[in-house]
């Protein structure tokens, strides 16, 4: 199992920008972005392929924020711009069984504990 760690998580304000970055024991994985609000479902955010080239958004998200990761670093990121008060949210990392892109829930063996975004409006 690979074991994860988040940070970056805040308070802001809307448009503002924050990132996210996920510390992982291991880089030989797809890795993706899921986040869950109060009292909502645990939602997919973004993926991305082990070496990068294949990245994966939720609607909500699209164009506003970028997953990127640094193998080297075993660090996984994202880039979170013109943020707003429904981004709030726990942000978890999770790393998959494979190392493909994929926005499946079920399809990641691995969590991180979480990070809590704050959008002010």
């Amino acid at each position: 199992q690979v074991q994860l760690v988040e940070s970056g998580g805040g308070l802001v304000q809307a448009g503002e920008s924050l990132r996210l970055s996920c510390l992982a024991s291991a880089s030989d994985y797809g890795m993706g972005w899921f986040r869950q609000a109060p009292g909502e479902e645990r939602e997919f955010v973004a993926s991305i392929s082990w070496s990068g080239g294949t990245t994966d958004y939720a609607n909500s998200v699209k164009g506003r924020f970028t997953i990127s990761r640094d193998n080297t670093k075993r660090i996984v990121y994202l880039q979170m711009s013109s943020l707003e008060p429904e981004d709030t949210a726990v942000y978890y990392c999770a790393a998959a069984r494979g190392l493909r892109s994929t926005r499946n829930w079920v399809d990641f063996g691995s969590w991180g504990q979480g990070t809590q975004v704050i959008v002010s409006s």
